[in-house]
């Protein structure tokens, strides 16, 4: 069954929890499910500052997730998605806006992130960044298959 934006304007339906998580291992394999990539050995250390975690509160499912971290001194999106039956209802921008709030509220003037659905992120003012002034830390900038037989964007937002 769809539902139209139910998660418009950031208004929470009571249904759902939209709650701060410390279990990045959990939200991994949620994150490998919708099709982002993650790697064992990363080029730099990562260190996670926060991830969020929207459920549903009758069962605990699981709609969406996002982490924020630093990488070199720069904020990153370490991960965001949502569950297919509810994308197209706001979820991720209600997720997006938790992230973009913390960077600001931390002092942040901008966040990287790898998009795997770009105009997503170009929605919400992010733009792409040109892989000469990208920050050389993402996986996809050394893969054989970036910008082969894959391609992701490599995205910036800034204050």
């Amino acid at each position: 069954m769809k539902q139209d934006n139910i998660f418009d304007n950031n208004q929470l339906p009571a249904e759902y929890q939209l709650r701060v998580t410390e279990d990045y291992e959990k939200l991994v394999p949620f994150f490998i499910e919708n099709e982002l990539e993650f790697s064992e050995e990363e080029p730099v250390s990562t260190d996670i500052i926060k991830g969020w975690e929207l459920v549903r509160r009758a069962d605990g499912f699981l709609i969406g997730a996002t982490v924020l971290a630093k990488r070199q001194g720069e904020y990153i999106i370490d991960g965001i998605a949502v569950d297919p039956e509810f994308r197209h209802v706001k979820a991720g921008k209600l997720l997006l806006d938790q992230v973009l709030a913390e960077v600001k509220a931390r002092g942040g003037n901008r966040i990287y992130l790898v998009a795997r659905a770009p105009e997503f992120f170009r929605k919400a003012g992010f733009v792409t960044a040109p892989k000469e002034e990208a920050p050389h830390f993402f996986e996809c900038l050394t893969c054989p298959q970036y910008q082969v037989s894959c391609f992701p964007e490599i995205m910036k937002w800034e204050v």
